[in-house]
C-alpha cells in the first residue's frame, strides 16, 4: 500500500513537473507538428487509386496516415493495445505514469515509460530524442500534452499513422499494408491488424520478412490481448492465428511507369499526381501486352495508347512490355518514341479525298503498276487488284490506290492537315512531304496516331488528350469533317477482323513498317479509340511481324478487356447513301493524276509556304540547308536565293539551297520558259 502511495505521489509530480515546465519552456518550431516530415510523392488515378508511389529523398516509403483511410478494427486494437484512454487523457496519462513509476521504485530502473500514443507521435517527430532518461520522457510529456492542445487527437492519431515504424525504410500503415499485404489499409483481417500493431514496438526484431517467427508470436500475443479486452471474438482470434506471416515484403505499386515517371518529372514539387487514368484498365492491358510480347520473340517491345474520345482522356497508357527488362529496353517509352507508321496513316488520306469531293467511298480506283513521277509504289504482296472501290481498297489497304489519291490531295495539303491538327510528322532532313508520306516515309508517335483516330471517331474534331485531372482542355482541332470521318468509320469496321475476332465491331487499320521494324493496329468503337504498336526499340528488323498478325490481335483483346463495346455512331442525318451509278458522272471513276495534264503556267513554290518562320538552327549557330519544293511550270528551273541564283534542277521538282543566315529571305523560282514565283521566309 506505501509503495502505491508513493508512485502515485511520483507520478503526479512528475506530471505537473514535466507538463507545466514544459508548457512554458517548450517553443514550437518549424515542423514540430509534423508538418515538415517529407512523404513519398505519389502518382494515382482517376479514382485516387495508387499507381506508382516515389520513395522520400532520405530512401523511405511513407505515406500521410488518415483515421478515415484506415479499419476500424486496427484503430480500436490499436487503442486496446497501446493506449486505452487515449480519448480521455490530454495527452499524458497519469494511471499509466504510476504504473510506470511503480515498476521504477520497485526494480531501480525505467521498465515502462508510460507512453501514450501522442508522447510516441512526439519521439517520432523529434527523431533526435533518442533514449529513456527521466530528462528524455518529462520533455515528451510537456510536447505531448501542448501539441495535443494544438492540433487535437484526430489530427495527433494520423501523425500516428503516418510515422510510426515498421521496419526498414517503411514508415507508417499504409506504407507497411502496401509492403506485407500489396493492399491499402482500409480493409484488414483481424491477423493483419494485430501483426500492424504489433510492428511497432520492435520494428527491425519483429520485420516479417527477416524474422518471421518473432514476428509471428508477436501478433498472437495481441490477438490474444485483445480476446481479454473484449476487442475480438475466439473465432476471430483463431482465424488471425491461422493466417500465414508474410515472408517477404512486395513490390509497391507501379502501374504507368513511363507516364508516372513523365508527370514527376514535369512537376517534381507536387506530391500527388492526379492522372485521367483508370488503374483497371491499366493494369489490365499492362498485362496483356507483357503475356503477348514475350510469346512473340526476343527483344521486342510493344506499347498501348486507349483514349476516352468523347472526353479525349487517355484511360491507359503502356509505355513498355516491360519497364524493368533490359533485354527489350523496356525503359524506352514507346508512346513517344517517332516510328515509321507504315499504312496507319493512309485513312486520312481517303478522308481527306472525300472531304475535297474528288472521291466518295462507291467511286472506282485503278489497283495497277503505276508511276508518279520517280515514285513507283507497290502493293506489300506485290500483286495487283484492277478495278476496285475506293472503299475496297482501303480496307484491303492497297498502296497504288493510296498514293493516286494522295497525289490529288498534294502531299503538302496533307501534311499541312497533321500540322494544324498539333501532329508534327518527321521528315528526313533536307526533305519535303512527298508522296512516300502516305505509306510510311514520314516518323510518327504512337501517342499522335492514337490522338488522329480519336479524331475520325469524334466526327472530325480531334480532342487534345489530357492525362491530368482538372486540367482545362483546348479546343479540339479538325481532321476531316463529319461526313469523310464517318465514311471512314464505316469502311474500317468491314476491314476483316484477326482470326478468331469478330468483324464488323471496332474500325480499325493495320500497318507495317519498311524492313518489318513497327507492326501498328490503331481503332475505334463508339466511346474507345486504343492504339497499338511492336516491335524492337533499337529499330532493328522483325523478320515475320505485320500489323496483322502481330498488333491486331493485341488491338482487339485490349477492346475487350477495356470493357462492353459501344456501338459506332449511325450515319449522319444529311449524308445521303448512294451507289456506284448514283455518283456524279466525275466522281464514278478517279483518274490518275499527270503532271502533264495540269496547268504548267501555274508556276508555285509549294514548300516553304510564303511568310512562315523556318527553324534552321541558325540563332544557335548550327545552320541547317533548306529544302525548295515547286508546282506546275516546265522544267529546268533555277532557284534564287535574295535574287542570287544558287541552283538548277529538273523534273523531281525540289532542291537544296543554302540561306546566308538568319533574317527575312526571299526565295525565287524560274522555270524553263520563264515564269516566276517568289516566297519570302524568315530563317532562324
Amino acid at each position: 500500500m506505501r509503495r502505491r502511495v508513493i508512485a502515485g505521489t511520483v507520478a503526479g509530480g512528475l506530471a505537473l513537473a514535466g507538463i507545466g515546465g514544459g508548457l512554458f519552456a517548450w517553443q514550437a518550431g518549424a515542423g514540430a507538428d509534423g508538418s515538415a516530415t517529407p512523404y513519398s510523392r505519389e502518382v494515382v488515378d482517376r479514382n485516387g487509386r495508387l499507381l506508382r508511389p516515389f520513395q522520400t529523398d532520405d530512401d523511405m516509403w511513407r505515406f500521410p496516415g488518415a483515421v478515415a483511410d484506415v479499419d476500424p478494427l486496427f484503430l480500436r486494437m490499436l487503442a486496446a493495445y497501446e493506449d486505452r484512454r487515449f480519448r480521455q487523457h490530454p495527452g499524458v496519462d497519469p494511471l499509466a505514469l504510476a504504473r510506470a513509476a511503480g515498476q521504477w521504485l520497485t526494480s531501480g530502473r525505467i521498465v515502462s515509460g508510460g507512453s501514450t500514443l501522442s508522447m510516441q507521435v512526439v519521439r517520432l517527430i523529434d527523431k533526435r530524442a533518442d533514449g529513456r532518461s527521466m530528462a528524455v520522457k518529462l520533455r515528451e510529456m510537456a510536447r505531448a500534452v501542448r501539441l495535443e492542445r494544438e492540433i487535437g487527437k484526430e489530427r495527433m492519431l494520423d501523425l500516428y499513422l503516418s510515422l510510426a515504424p515498421y521496419g526498414g525504410n517503411v514508415e507508417g500503415i499504409r506504407a507497411a499494408s502496401l509492403a506485407y499485404f500489396g493492399k491499402e489499409p482500409r480493409r484488414l483481417s483481424p491477423g493483419e491488424a494485430a501483426l500492424l500493431v504489433a510492428l511497432p514496438q520492435a520494428p527491425e526484431t519483429r520485420r516479417p520478412d527477416r524474422f518471421p517467427e518473432t514476428a509471428r508470436r508477436a501478433r498472437d500475443r495481441v490477438l490474444d490481448r485483445m480476446l481479454a479486452a473484449g476487442v475480438l471474438k475466439p473465432e476471430q482470434v483463431a482465424s488471425g492465428k491461422a493466417e500465414r506471416v508474410p515472408l517477404a515484403r512486395r513490390a509497391m505499386p507501379a502501374f504507368a511507369w513511363h507516364a508516372a515517371n513523365e508527370a514527376v518529372a514535369a512537376r517534381p514539387a507536387e506530391r500527388v499526381h492526379r492522372l485521367t487514368f483508370d488503374r483497371t484498365q491499366q493494369e489490365a492491358l499492362e498485362a496483356l501486352l507483357r503475356e503477348r510480347v514475350r510469346s512473340a520473340g526476343a527483344k521486342l517491345s510493344g506499347a498501348i495508347v486507349a483514349i476516352d474520345h468523347r472526353s479525349g482522356e487517355v484511360i491507359a497508357r503502356v509505355g513498355s512490355a516491360d519497364p524493368l527488362d533490359h533485354e527489350r529496353q523496356g525503359a524506352v517509352d514507346m508512346t513517344r518514341a517517332i516510328r515509321s507508321p507504315g499504312s496507319t496513316l493512309k485513312p486520312l488520306i481517303y478522308a481527306m479525298a472525300y472531304e475535297t469531293g474528288i472521291a466518295h467511298p462507291e467511286t472506282l480506283i485503278e489497283d495497277r503498276p503505276s508511276r508518279f513521277g520517280s515514285y513507283a509504289p507497290a502493293n506489300f504482296d506485290r500483286g495487283y487488284q484492277g478495278t476496285v472501290s475506293t472503299r475496297t481498297a482501303l480496307q484491303m489497304s492497297l498502296n497504288v490506290p493510296a498514293i493516286a489519291l494522295l497525289d490529288g490531295v498534294g502531299p503538302q495539303r496533307f501534311y499541312s492537315r497533321l500540322e494544324q491538327a498539333g501532329i508534327r510528322p518527321a521528315l528526313p532532313r533536307g526533305e519535303v512531304p512527298g508522296l512516300a508520306v502516305g505509306l510510311g516515309g514520314v516518323g510518327i508517335r504512337l501517342f499522335d496516331l492514337a490522338a488522329l483516330y480519336a479524331g475520325l471517331a469524334r466526327g472530325g474534331e480531334m480532342p487534345p488528350l489530357a492525362e491530368r485531372r482538372g486540367e482545362p482542355a483546348p479546343a479540339a482541332r479538325p481532321i476531316a469533317d463529319e461526313n469523310s470521318a464517318w465514311f471512314i468509320g464505316d469502311i474500317l469496321a468491314d476491314a476483316p477482323a484477326p482470326e478468331a475476332a469478330q468483324s464488323g465491331r471496332y474500325a480499325y487499320k493495320t500497318g507495317t513498317s519498311y524492313g518489318f521494324r513497327d507492326a501498328w493496329a490503331v481503332g475505334f468503337d463508339g466511346r474507345r479509340t486504343v492504339a497499338v504498336w511492336v516491335g524492337r526499340p533499337d529499330g532493328s528488323s522483325v523478320p515475320g511481324i505485320t500489323g496483322r498478325i502481330t498488333a491486331a490481335p493485341i488491338l482487339f483483346d485490349a477492346f475487350a478487356r477495356l470493357g462492353p463495346y459501344a456501338p459506332l455512331p449511325p450515319r449522319p442525318a444529311a449524308l445521303p447513301a448512294l451507289t456506284a451509278s448514283q455518283l456524279p458522272a466525275p466522281l464514278r471513276r478517279f483518274g490518275p493524276a499527270r503532271e502533264e495534264a495540269s496547268d504548267v503556267r501555274d508556276l508555285k513554290i509549294a514548300f516553304p509556304p510564303d511568310g512562315v518562320h523556318v527553324d534552321l538552327g541558325a540563332t544557335r549557330g548550327e545552320m541547317e540547308p533548306l529544302a525548295i519544293r515547286t508546282t506546275g511550270g516546265r522544267p529546268p528551273f533555277t532557284v534564287l536565293v535574295d535574287g542570287r541564283p544558287t541552283v538548277r534542277f529538273g523534273a523531281q521538282r525540289q532542291a537544296i539551297v543554302h540561306p546566308d543566315g538568319p533574317g527575312f529571305t526571299t526565295l525565287s523560282v524560274v522555270d524553263g520558259e520563264g515564269r516566276s514565283a517568289s516566297v519570302t521566309v524568315r530563317v532562324e
